[in-house]
């Protein structure tokens, strides 16, 4: 079914590449159509979606080659002015079909008038996504999707498609504004505040972290290791057998549980701390039996954003993963910025197995972790390497996982391991080591031996 992304080795999940093109724009280019003609947005709803359908490319558009238009493997949609929004990726219809070729969009800025440079949409995003079994991997709404951009605040596009053999059916561009953030944003400000008659999805988002969070908190505290040590209640029961002088029965003494191999639990920032809608998701969370791994990815949006602009790009995200792709939640665990701030992804409880749609295949019995921006030619800050230790420490250590160690799990499907087959993979691996891509990009993947060693350190294992 997915036969096709066996040509996608060398690719990447999550490079975005701004390319300027010195060609010159056509005088019908230089003027948008009148903001009165755009269609009605929504009036209250906490950020919203535009889907506008691609077009074949005509005089209008700049094309890839040196004329405009005419090319039957080429869509895309000119200048044009829209409401505002943030973060954009084009979809079609069949979640199985790919897209070979290119895709570049132009942006402009809110009210500057300055157009960006070309920038590359990363087209292969189905390594990113639920097992094609799971309910979910065969859900309805499933589109096929590009990786998701970030562009900040935006209202004007442009976008071209070449393909490289036929294009999938019913292409759109998808722009997507994330809304405002809560009063309680974090880490804009410093204190929690608990809802105000919460609906029942917000109730049960929140429910699920009880035993860590107070009701409605933004964030889920940190813990030094023996606090975390002292509320860790899955300690494995021993017993040892005596060694009796005559026949007597043999009687399992039960001995002192074993410290924790467990590490500080990190301060995460909840949903209702970035704002999630949820009334945008499915209701009910689905669990896999465990955690045996951590899936490291990098979230193919770039890296023009600041930390205090992550929450706005994880309800952007949230949005494109549920609203456009047609998954039924936020597709990672966990998500964290360039800052260090760990965020909680996927609805379901922080400390719970989660099943997530984030590494094809391999979903099931392991947690996906997302920084937010491109590493296959910048370096990750001290900070990422940081929070992804601390994180997989405490949560792997939940567990009973040593985090420089190994494990296995059995694949559901992919361009690298058939399904069924048992696959030996590292505690903390990157999704190159499931899936044929460069995700999570060269210099991330290239410290991730940096990170299974600090992490081990904080489990107290070396």
């Amino acid at each position: 079914m997915r036969a096709s992304l066996a040509t996608s080795i060398a690719v990447t999940c999550a490079a975005v590449l701004a390319l300027p093109v010195s060609f010159a724009a056509p005088a019908a280019a230089t003027v948008p159509p009148e903001v009165a003609a755009l269609p009605p947005g929504p009036e209250r709803l906490p950020g919203s979606t535009q889907s506008l359908p691609l077009e074949p490319l005509d005089g209008a558009v700049r094309g890839f080659g040196a004329g405009t238009g005419s090319d039957p493997a080429e869509r895309g949609l000119a200048r044009r002015d829209v409401r505002p929004f943030s973060l954009l990726g084009v979809i079609w219809d069949d979640p199985v079909a790919a897209l070979h070729g290119t895709v570049q969009v132009r942006t402009r800025a809110t009210g500057g008038g300055t157009w960006s440079p070309w920038q590359d949409v990363e087209t292969h995003n189905d390594e990113h996504g639920a097992d094609p079994e799971t309910a979910e991997g065969a859900g309805r709404a499933l589109k096929g999707s590009t990786a998701p951009l970030w562009v900040g605040d935006s209202d004007g596009v442009e976008i071209r498609v070449r393909g490289e053999e036929q294009l999938p059916e019913g292409l759109r561009l998808e722009l997507v504004d994330p809304g405002t953030d809560p009063d309680d944003a974090v880490p804009q400000v410093r204190t929690a505040a608990v809802p105000s008659d919460p609906t029942a999805a917000e109730a049960a988002a929140s429910a699920v972290n009880s035993q860590l969070a107070s009701f409605g908190a933004s964030w889920i505290p940190a813990l030094s290791k023996e606090a975390t040590e002292v509320t860790f209640r899955h300690f494995a029961e021993r017993f040892v057998p005596t060694r009796p002088a005559g026949p007597a029965k043999v009687t399992p003494v039960a001995a002192a549980p074993a410290k924790p191999y467990i590490g500080p639990r990190p301060k995460i920032i909840t949903r209702k701390g970035w704002g999630a809608d949820e009334k945008l998701r499915e209701k009910g969370f689905v669990y896999t039996k465990s955690i045996k791994a951590a899936f490291v990815h990098h979230s193919a949006t770039g890296n023009n954003y600041t930390c205090r602009q992550a929450p706005s790009v994880l309800r952007s995200i949230y949005r494109y993963h549920v609203q456009s792709s047609g998954w039924r939640d936020f597709g990672y665990n966990f998500a964290i910025d360039k800052c260090g701030n760990i965020y909680e992804g996927r609805a379901g409880g922080v400390g719970k197995p989660v099943l997530g749609a984030h590494t094809l295949g391999f979903n099931t019995n392991s947690m996906g972790v997302a920084v937010l921006g491109s590493y296959d030619k910048s370096n990750p800050p001290t900070a990422v390497l940081t929070a992804v230790a601390r994180l997989t420490a405490w949560k792997l250590g939940l567990h009973g996982v040593n985090p420089n160690g190994t494990t296995y799990l059995t694949s559901g499907g992919g361009n690298l391991y058939k399904k069924g087959t048992k696959v030996k993979l590292r505690t903390i691996s990157g999704h190159r080591d499931g899936f044929a891509t460069a995700c999570p990009g060269a210099r991330l993947y290239g410290k991730l031996g940096t990170a299974r060693t600090t992490s081990a350190k904080y489990q107290g294992r070396l």
